[in-house]
């Protein structure tokens, strides 16, 4: 029997979604016949991946900027008035500057923590409001990262800021799980996508080697050889924001090809 995760006509909101990890979730989402919402801060790059989903089904866009709150609740607002509520929440953001600890300063900071603590966390509350309202079930999946386990030397600021949605997804699968609605998290390893060259190309910089070598040692050091691609990733989301996933809540799911070693 085929495993159908039940997404025909489900209202589903994707953020940071007009490239990378974001745009391959809101692809498998369309594939799959959900109605989807995307967001981006950049609207000509938002454009282009609203008309590329809408040839495979049904997708709209809001430009929105997720470090400002007056655009985080007009995103809510009208993908709701698009959608007609929510069934299913991700939340993806873009990575801040890379960059050891001793090379950051305090708007470094400030900015990484408005994407990854009080943009997810606020943007939460928001959708759970109207899930709420709406009556239905829902599910809430938010793209963390391995940094969150074993901290990455070249991006000091999404190490520490990004174990924030660890405490934020535990808090809210007990809050929320009363009421139907389910919380997890994924935790991406290296994932082909611009920030994986842009993070490759620092490394390679802190090491003096060229990009090549570093693509190479970062290749070696996971147990299945290579970068995983975003359509790999896409499959965890779907599994965790649809009903193939009905008794997980609260898990932080690593899709990283094995690179981890922490047992916990």
């Amino acid at each position: 029997m085929p495993f159908d995760p039940h997404l025909k006509d489900k209202r589903v909101l994707v953020t940071a979604a007009s490239q990378g990890i974001g745009l391959g979730a809101a692809r498998a989402f369309v594939k799959e016949g959900a109605r989807v919402v995307i967001n981006s801060s950049n609207a000509d790059r938002l454009g282009k991946a609203v008309s590329e989903l809408q040839e495979l089904g049904s997708a709209q866009g809001v430009v929105a900027d997720l470090r400002r709150h007056a655009e985080l609740d007009r995103l809510v607002a009208e993908s709701r008035e698009f959608l007609g509520g929510f069934d299913t929440f991700v939340y993806v953001t873009g990575s801040p500057a890379t960059g050891v600890f001793m090379e950051q300063d305090y708007d470094a900071w400030s900015r990484a923590a408005e994407l990854m603590v009080v943009s997810p966390a606020y943007l939460a509350r928001r959708v759970a409001e109207a899930m709420l309202e709406g009556g239905r079930p829902g599910q809430m999946v938010f793209l963390g990262s391995i940094s969150m386990r074993e901290p990455i030397p070249a991006i000091a600021t999404s190490s520490v800021c990004r174990i924030a949605v660890a405490g934020l997804v535990r808090t809210l699968s007990r809050e929320l799980g009363p009421k139907r609605i389910r919380v997890n998290g994924i935790l991406p390893g290296y994932v082909q996508t611009p920030r994986t060259d842009e993070v490759t190309k620092a490394n390679a910089a802190r090491l003096g080697i060229s990009v090549a070598e570093a693509r190479a040692q970062l290749e070696r050091e996971i147990p299945l050889g290579r970068i995983g691609t975003t359509e790999e990733l896409a499959r965890a989301v779907v599994f965790l924001g649809s009903e193939l996933s009905s008794y997980v809540s609260g898990a932080l799911l690593p899709v990283d090809g094995g690179i981890l070693r922490s047992v916990y």
